[in-house]
């Protein structure tokens, strides 16, 4: 028969503080889902309203919109390599996955921002119509929130190589995962409503 052993008050402390830091996240990222479930549907009613403007056919690059949703896919994938490391302990294989994954996101950050130069360049602004304005909202947002998300993902390479793979980093890695896996699904739904049909 075994017999567990005891917990101190400073690990039950701590596992108490971690618990309520991840809910606090998991409130954090439905707070997040309804922002953007919002700018989807200002930019759903707001898509038609050109004001004689370029609509979406004339704008938008089908393989431009492919190559970033296959970077955030496959960065996705990346992220999920570097989860599975920091489990068996392998620090230098987080590191690797970690900084594959943030080349992969800064490529579709260089992308997004080369697309919204070029439409300005056009005159394709968000001052310019209705549908604009609700498009460079919803894909701003977006981009806005991966931006911050590498940021994010070179501190943890900081902590990974300064602290280890203790519990608190690898909480904070699930944390960074979960934020990361929201933004690859959010960019899905910003594909398929906006880029496709605005193409077809």
């Amino acid at each position: 028969m075994s017999v567990m052993a005891p917990t101190t008050g400073h690990e039950s402390e701590a596992a108490e503080t971690h618990e309520q830091r991840a809910f606090g996240f998991w409130l954090y990222l439905m707070g997040d889902a309804v922002i953007f479930a919002l700018l989807f549907a200002t930019y759903v009613i707001m898509v038609n309203n050109t004001a004689g403007g370029p609509a979406g056919k004339a704008l938008f690059s089908l393989p431009n919109a492919a190559i970033e949703t296959a970077l955030l896919l496959v960065s996705s994938t990346t992220f999920g390599f570097a989860s599975l490391c920091s489990k068996t302990g392998n620090r230098g294989g987080v590191l690797a996955w970690l900084l594959l994954t943030f080349v992969l996101g800064a490529g579709f950050v260089f992308l997004e921002i080369r697309e919204f130069a070029g439409m300005i360049a056009q005159g394709a602004g968000p001052d310019r119509s209705g549908f604009l304005s609700a498009f460079f909202t919803l894909v701003g947002t977006h981009g806005l929130h991966v931006s911050m998300g590498l940021v994010w993902i070179l501190i943890m390479c900081g902590q990974v190589m300064l602290k280890g793979l203790s519990v608190p980093v690898t909480s904070r890695l699930f944390r960074l995962g979960l934020f990361w896996h929201f933004l690859d699904i959010a960019w899905v739904g910003i594909f398929s409503i906006v880029y496709l049909p605005g193409l077809l």
